[in-house]
């Protein structure tokens, strides 16, 4: 066999085990990419706003979840925010919608029907029940980006394709449009939902 190809097998079969290795361990924990200054200034303005808003509209003042999409998906890009002590508790990975497509390259944004696509926007996480995906959560648009989110049955739900850390510059798998992460990071977000203290935020940005 040529050494070239020898050299792919390995490449690809060491890829492989490097990649499954994500899937298992969860961290969740404040990756140091949380150490850039441009995106920590990004998600304090973001929760700021955030904040105002909950306290007006009676949601969980304590803690909003912040999806910054402008991030590729094999980094950590769902932070867990804690608006009382403007710090962030824990982060994850998140998928984006495919548009309908086998493999969406980059980011596309839709609000329609059957786009199969992400929806940028406010959501109030709603009650659980159990899907095809087995817990998940149900999401009710807040923007005019994102109104037909319960319509479309975009729901927060984990899936299996989804590391427990990140796995950049690989991708992760995409969605029809919901923002689904691991099962255990759903754990711990769900640990939160259910906190008793009043709807929690999504806020779903692209910058």
């Amino acid at each position: 066999m040529p050494a070239v190809i020898i050299s792919v097998l390995v490449f690809l079969v060491t890829s492989a085990a490097w990649y499954g290795s994500k899937l298992h361990s969860p961290v969740h924990t404040a990756p140091t990419i949380v150490n850039n200054k441009k995106l920590k200034d990004r998600l304090r303005e973001k929760a700021a706003i955030a904040s105002q808003f909950c306290k007006t509209e009676q949601f969980n003042t304590q803690v909003c979840f912040l999806a910054d999409m402008s991030i590729e998906s094999g980094k950590e890009r769902l932070f867990v925010y804690d608006m009382k002590r403007d710090t962030i508790l824990s982060v994850g990975l998140v998928t984006h919608g495919s548009c309908n497509q086998n493999w969406l390259s980059g980011r596309e944004y839709g609000n329609t029907e059957g786009c199969g696509c992400t929806s940028l926007g406010k959501y109030k996480i709603g009650n659980s029940y159990h899907g095809k995906f087995g817990l998940a959560y149900k999401l009710y648009g807040l923007d005019a980006t994102n109104s037909n989110a319960y319509n479309r049955f975009v729901v927060l739900h984990s899936m299996q394709c989804v590391p427990e850390n990140a796995v950049y510059p690989y991708p992760i798998c995409q969605s029809n449009g919901c923002p689904a992460v691991s099962p255990s990071f759903l754990k711990s977000l769900t640990n939160i939902i259910e906190s008793g203290n009043g709807p929690v935020l999504l806020w779903i940005f692209d910058q």
